[in-house]
C-alpha cells in the first residue's frame, strides 16, 4: 500500500495531533508501507512506537506487535485506544486474559476493528492463537525491544530466537524490528536471526546531548543520594537497584527522610505495581526506586535524574536506563555509584552459568568496568561502544560529564604493566588477580606459601604502591585486552596476543591509567556542584583535626583506643552538621543514643563553642534517618545473643544474610550498646588468634577493615574479622 508523503502528514495530524514527523519517522513508515523489512535503531525518546502505530492504523488488517513486557503493552494499548473514539483499536493477547476477554479480542480482530495486537513471544507459540492468526488479515509484524533476540543483547529472551519460524507460519508480511540499544554486534545478530538481511536500516544518533553523566565511588551512598535528591526537591527521578530487596529497603529509607518515593519491581503484586507506576506518571510521587523491570515504555518526558545505586550488568542496560532522563530535551542528570566489589559479585554469579552465557556476560561486564574507570569523555566512550564517533571537545554535549569537567590525573604505568604481564607468564598463567596482587605487594598468604611464591623475583616488587593501584592496573589490562580472564577456571588470568607483544617489546603505545583518588567526603561532592556552587556543608578540615585531638583525650581518659569513642566517618559527619546537643550527636552517622550519652557532651560543647567563635550557620536538614524497623532487628539480636543462639540461626530467623546480620550487629555496638557474642567466638575461633586480635586492636590506631585484613587476612576471612571486631568494640568501648 503506497501512501504519499502529504497523506502521511495528514494522517499524523489526524491520529496523533503532530504537524511534523521527528527524525527519520516518515521514511521508516513509508518504507514499511511499501512492503519492505525495516530495522530501526533509535535511542529512547526518539519516537519508535509511532513508527509502527501510525502504519498499523492506516493499513488494512491487524499489525502484530511482539513486546516483552506486560507493563509496556498495557501502557501502549491505553495510549492507542485513547487516540480513537472506538473501543478495541488496540488489544493485548496474553496469559492474563480470561476466556471471555480472549473471545472479545478474536471478535474485534475478525470484524476489522483491531489495528494493533500486542503479544508476548510466549503467547505466539500457543496453538489456539497461531491457528486463529493464520486465518485473519495481518498487515505486518513489529518486534519491539528487538535486542531481546540477541544473546549479546542485555535482555536476552530465548523465546525471541524462534520468532522467525512463528512469523513465517502466520503470514508472509513485512517485519519491522525496533530497538533503543544495539551495538554493531547485536544489530548483526538480530538481522541474521530474523532473516532480515535485506532490511532497510535506519539508525539515529545515540547521542543525548542534554544528559550529564557522572560516576561516584560507593562511599556513604545512602547519605549521598538523599543529599542529591534533596537538592532537587519536587523533581522527578528514578533510582535503579539490582535486587528487589534493596529496592524495598531504599524506598523506605527515602520515605523516612522526607522524600516522596515508591518501590517498583516484578515481585510486587500487579495492583501495587500499576498503582505505583501511575502515581509516578501522575506526579503524586517524585521518585521511583526500581529494579530494571521499570521504565520500559514509560513515556514520562520530565524525569530529571536517574541514579544507579548498583551498576548494571551491561552498557546497553546503563544506556537504556539513563535514557529515561530528560526525554523532553531538558535537564537530565545520570549519576551512578561504582564499587569494583559489586562487579566481583556479578562475576561470581556468572561463574555458575553455562559456559556460553558466562563468556558473553564477562565481556559485557568488562565494558562496564571500562566505562566506570575510563579517564576519557564518558559520552565518547558510550557512543564508541554503539559504533558512533564523537568529538569530545566540540561535539554536541561535550563537557557534559564528570571526566570532561574535571579530568582525572593520568600516570604512565607502562613499566608496571610489563612487570605484571611478565609475572603472569612466569607463574604459568595459574593465578587470580588477588593472588598476583599478594605477590607484588610481598604479602604471605596460604596461596603464596603453598606455591612457594615468596621465592619468585616478583615477590614484593610493588610494595611502594597501594593494593588499589595494582588492582587498577590488572583491571585496566583486562579491559584493554592485555590480559584475559579464563572462563573455565573462573578468574584465572592469561596473557592475550596483545599482552605478549608488550612482553616481547613489540608494543609501542603508552599504558596510561587514571590516578587512584583517595576519596573523602569533600571529594565526593559532585562535579555539578563544582560547576555551580550550591549550598550544603563540605568537610570542615579544621574542626575535623580538632575533634580528632579531642577524641584522643577522651579515649585516654577512658583507657580505650580513639576509634572506639567515635569512628572517623562519625567525626566527618559532625563537621558537616555541627551538632551542639547530646541529642543531635545521637543522630550523627554511626552514633547511637548510648554512645552519645557516654561521650557526646564533651563533643557537643566543643562544637557549640567552635560554631559561635566562627559564626557558622548550621543546617539541620542532613541528618540521615534510618528506617525504623531496623530497631526491631536490634531488640531481637540483643535478646537472641543474650540467649546464646547461634548467629546463623539469628540471621535465618530474620531472613538476613550473614553479611546483613553483621552490619546490624556493627551498627548496634558502634552506637554504644553491648552485645555479648563470646559464646559464639569460643565455639568457632582458636583461642590464640582471638587473643592476638584483641591485643592488636588495643594498640591499633584504626579499626578499618583495610588495616585488619592486611594484618590477619591470611588466617581469618572478612566475616570472621568483623565478628572479632564486634566483640572488641562491645567489650572495650561499651
Amino acid at each position: 500500500m503506497k501512501t504519499k508523503n502529504a497523506d502521511l502528514s495528514d494522517q499524523l495530524k489526524k491520529y496523533f495531533g503532530f504537524s511534523t514527523f521527528k527524525g527519520q519517522q516518515q521514511e521508516i513508515i513509508q518504507t514499511l508501507l511499501e512492503g519492505n523489512d525495516v530495522f530501526v535503531l533509535m535511542p529512547t525518546g526518539g519516537g519508535k512506537s509511532l513508527c509502527y502505530q501510525l502504519p498499523a492504523l492506516i493499513s488494512e488488517g491487524t499489525a502484530i506487535v511482539v513486546s516483552p513486557l506486560i507493563a509496556l503493552m498495557k501502557n501502549q494499548v491505553d495510549a492507542v485506544n485513547g487516540l480513537s473514539s472506538d473501543e478495541g483499536v488496540a488489544h493485548v493477547l496474553n496469559s492474563s486474559l480470561n476466556k471471555t476477554q480472549t473471545n472479545q479480542v478474536f471478535s474485534d480482530i475478525k470484524s476489522g476493528k483491531t489495528k494493533l495486537l500486542y503479544v508476548a513471544p510466549e503467547s505466539l507459540i500457543k496453538e489456539e492463537y497461531l491457528d486463529f492468526l493464520k486465518e485473519v488479515k495481518i498487515s505486518f509484524v513489529a518486534i519491539d525491544e528487538a535486542h531481546c533476540i540477541s544473546e549479546w543483547g542485555h535482555d536476552f529472551r530465548p523465546e525471541y530466537r524462534n520468532l522467525k519460524l512463528i512469523i513465517d507460519k502466520i503470514a508472509e508480511v513485512p517485519v519491522i524490528a525496533l530497538t533503543a540499544t544495539a551495538t554493531p554486534k547485536v544489530q548483526d545478530d538480530i538481522q541474521k536471526t530474523l532473516g532480515m538481511n535485506n532490511a532497510q536500516v535506519f539508525k539515529s544518533s545515540f547521542n543525548r546531548p542534554n544528559l550529564y553523566y557522572e560516576i561516584r565511588p560507593k562511599i556513604n551512598i545512602d547519605k549521598e543520594i538523599v543529599k542529591f535528591i534533596n537538592q532537587r526537591k519536587g523533581k522527578s527521578g528514578i533510582v535503579y537497584c539490582l535486587s528487589r530487596r534493596k529496592v524495598e529497603e531504599f524506598a523506605q529509607l527515602l520515605q523516612v527522610n522526607g522524600i516522596n518515593a515508591l518501590p517498583y519491581h516484578a515481585g510486587l503484586d500487579q495492583k501495587t505495581r500499576v498503582a505505583n507506576q501511575d502515581k509516578f506518571l501522575m506526579e503524586e510521587c517524585d521518585v521511583i526506586v526500581a529494579t530494571i523491570a521499570f521504565g520500559m515504555g514509560i513515556d514520562k518526558p520530565d524525569v530529571r535524574f536517574v541514579i544507579h545505586y548498583d551498576f548494571p550488568k551491561s552498557l546497553e542496560s546503563y544506556y537504556q536506563e539513563t535514557g529515561r532522563a530528560g526525554r523532553d530535551g531538558g535537564e537530565g542528570y545520570c549519576l551512578a555509584f561504582y564499587d569494583p566489589k559489586d562487579i566481583e559479585k556479578l562475576e561470581k554469579f556468572l561463574a555458575q552459568k553455562p559456559v556460553s552465557e558466562r563468556e558473553i556476560g564477562l565481556q559485557l561486564l568488562n565494558e562496564v568496568v571500562g566505562y566506570a574507570e575510563t579517564s576519557m569523555s564518558r559520552r565518547q566512550y558510550l557512543l564508541y561502544y554503539f559504533g558512533e564517533e564523537f568529538d569530545p571537545l566540540n561535539g554536541d554535549g561535550a563537557k557534559m560529564d564528570d571526566n570532561s569537567v574535571n579530568p582525572p590525573k593520568l600516570r604512565d604505568a607502562t613499566a608496571d604493566l610489563k612487570s605484571v604481564l611478565k609475572m603472569v607468564k612466569t607463574l604459568d598463567e595459574k593465578f587470580k588477580s588477588k593472588d598476583l596482587i599478594s605477590v607484588v605487594m610481598g604479602k604471605e598468604t596460604s596461596v603464596t606459601k603453598s606455591y612457594k611464591l615468596e621465592t619468585t623475583e616478583f615477590f614484593g616488587i610493588g610494595k611502594n604502591e597501594s593494593d588499589n593501584y595494582w588492582k587498577s592496573i590488572i583491571r585496566q589490562a583486562t579491559v584493554q585486552d592485555f590480559l584475559t580472564k579464563d572462563i573455565e577456571t573462573y578468574g584465572v588470568l592469561k596473557i592475550s596476543e596483545k599482552g605478549q607483544k608488550v612482553i616481547d617489546g613489540n608494543y609501542k603505545e603508552s599504558f596510561l591509567i587514571a590516578e587512584d583518588k583517595e576519596y573523602d567526603l569533600e571529594q565526593i561532592k559532585s562535579d555539578s556542584e563544582k560547576v555551580e556552587i550550591q549550598s550544603g556543608g563540605g568537610l570542615d578540615q579544621t574542626l575535623f583535626n580538632q575533634l580528632k585531638e579531642l577524641r584522643k583525650k577522651v579515649a585516654k581518659k577512658h583507657g580505650i583506643p580513639p576509634y572506639t569513642v567515635f569512628m572517623d566517618p562519625s567525626l566527618e559527619d559532625m563537621t558537616t552538621q555541627y551538632p551542639i546537643t547530646v541529642e543531635e550527636i545521637g543522630k550523627v552517622y554511626g552514633v547511637g543514643e548510648g554512645k552519645a550519652k557516654k561521650y557526646g557532651k564533651e563533643f557537643a560543647d566543643f562544637i557549640s563553642k567552635y560554631v559561635a567563635e566562627n559564626n557558622i550557620e548550621r543546617t539541620q536538614d542532613m541528618v540521615l534517618k534510618q528506617v525504623a524497623n531496623k530497631s526491631s532487628h536490634k531488640v531481637f539480636i540483643i535478646q537472641s545473643t543474650d540467649k546464646k543462639i547461634d548467629l546463623e540461626d539469628i540471621a535465618k530467623a530474620k531472613n538476613l544474610s550473614m553479611e546483613e546480620l553483621l552490619k546490624e550487629m556493627e551498627r548496634i555496638v558502634y552506637q554504644g550498646t553491648k552485645l555479648n557474642i563470646d559464646y559464639y567466638i569460643e565455639d568457632n575461633f582458636d583461642e590464640d588468634i582471638v587473643e592476638e586480635f584483641m591485643e592488636f586492636m588495643g594498640e591499633s590506631e584504626s579499626d578499618s577493615m583495610k588495616v585488619l585484613t592486611s594484618e590477619f587476612g591470611d588466617e581469618l576471612s572478612d566475616e570472621e574479622l568483623r565478628m572479632l571486631r564486634i566483640k572488641f568494640i562491645s567489650d572495650v568501648a561499651n
